[in-house]
């Protein structure tokens, strides 16, 4: 049994198995808030939705912004 999409594919467009989950995560729950599907996959299953979505680059994660802010609480810390 393979699994699609391939998760090394999914990996090389999130780039990393963190970003990836979280990606994952975050459009699952906009999915279930009633948001419009993009990918045209015939399953009712938020989650693969999803990940189809990620694959057929039709979402994309946005990378937080490093700040001064971070520096100073990871001094604190």
């Amino acid at each position: 049994m393979m699994i699609y999409p391939p998760i090394t594919e999914l990996v090389k467009k999130t780039g990393s198995r963190y970003a990836l989950v979280i990606e994952t995560a975050k459009r699952t729950r906009q999915l279930v808030e009633g948001a419009q599907k993009l990918s045209d996959v015939k399953t009712s299953k938020d989650v693969t939705v999803a990940v189809n979505e990620i694959y057929e680059d039709k979402i994309e994660a946005v990378e937080a912004k490093h700040t001064a802010l971070d520096d100073e609480a990871a001094v604190i810390e």
